[in-house]
């Protein structure tokens, strides 16, 4: 066997899909299904059942997937080990955010990265907070950026963001004229909400805290959804501050202060505490510390 079969295996198996992987792989899904029935041959059992239509790891797959996710890691950071002596950084990093962390936190990051290792691959994994700790620990990504507190005992949370939540109304509504808005301004005009998240958690509290109840007008699960149906006057909002300096200056949005509350958003960039990090995804912490922290002048890692 070699990498290229157990990459293949553990796309499968991370999928429950041979035409998913295939796309994955930019491969036919009859290479697919040949590498796996190759690998198959040689360790002598199915890893996985075809049965019924779906495809599942079999009780055999589930062991093999460990040692594949193993060899697979350790591939990689032999590598970097090899390039880190030679001082050659390469290889790829991966980060898994949230849409709205995506749009208007890491591109600035990315850009000062690439400049200092233009040959680093930076791949980015869109997904959502629970989903980005699975894939942290799982090892599917290589650095997440979340919202802290982080719980997790085997991950260590870098701050790199420290951010604020504002209320947003299109230009012209009654509170636009306003320097700040206190809760009891809000509440009397219809509501938009994330469906999930800390950061609806946060606000639902806060009202229920001051025994106010908001008119909901809508659930979203998309921050920039959120800000558009604000800006189409469907209702107000609250989001962090950073997502909407580009609206504001644009003349799409009016964001104010909240007068009688402070909900922080600091969000931290994580990572396995077992993982070897290279010369290149240090230097990566330390850029986004340096250009996203509030007053970080490196990284400073809270284990």
């Amino acid at each position: 066997m070699d990498f290229d079969q157990l990459e293949t295996f553990l796309e499968v198996a991370g999928h429950c899909s041979f035409s998913r992987a295939a796309e994955k792989r930019f491969r036919t899904q009859p290479a697919i299904s040949s590498q796996i029935r190759a690998l198959e041959e040689e360790v002598g059992a199915r890893l996985f059942d075809r049965s019924g239509g779906k495809v599942a790891v079999t009780a055999a797959g589930k062991v093999f997937q460990r040692y594949a996710e193993d060899a697979v890691e350790a591939r990689k950071n032999v590598i970097s080990a090899m390039a880190e002596m030679e001082r050659v950084p390469r290889g790829e990093i991966v980060v898994g955010a949230n849409e709205a962390t995506c749009l208007h936190i890491l591109p600035e990051v990315f850009a000062h990265f690439k400049k200092l290792y233009p040959s680093v691959g930076v791949q980015i994994s869109r997904m959502e907070r629970a989903k980005i700790l699975e894939s942290i620990i799982d090892n599917s990504v290589d650095f997440g950026v979340v919202s802290i507190p982080v719980d997790d005992k085997r991950l260590t949370a870098v701050n790199i963001h420290r951010d604020e939540l504002v209320v947003i109304v299109p230009p012209g509504h009654p509170l636009s004229r306003m320097k700040q808005a206190a809760l009891t301004d809000v509440v009397r005009f219809p509501l938009l909400l994330p469906k999930i998240g800390r950061t609806r958690d946060a606000i639902w509290n806060l009202f229920h805290d001051r025994e106010l109840k908001p008119k909901i007008s809508m659930e979203l699960d998309s921050s920039e959804l959120l800000k558009r149906f604000v800006a189409a006057d469907v209702g107000v909002g609250f989001i962090a501050q950073s997502n909407v300096v580009e609206d504001v200056k644009a003349g799409v949005l009016a964001a104010l202060p909240i007068a009688d509350a402070a909900i922080r958003r600091d969000l931290a960039l994580v990572f396995r505490k077992d993982k070897a990090l290279s010369r290149a995804a240090l230097t990566f912490i330390d850029i986004a510390v340096k250009l996203k922290g509030p007053d970080q002048g490196g990284v400073a890692a809270n284990r």
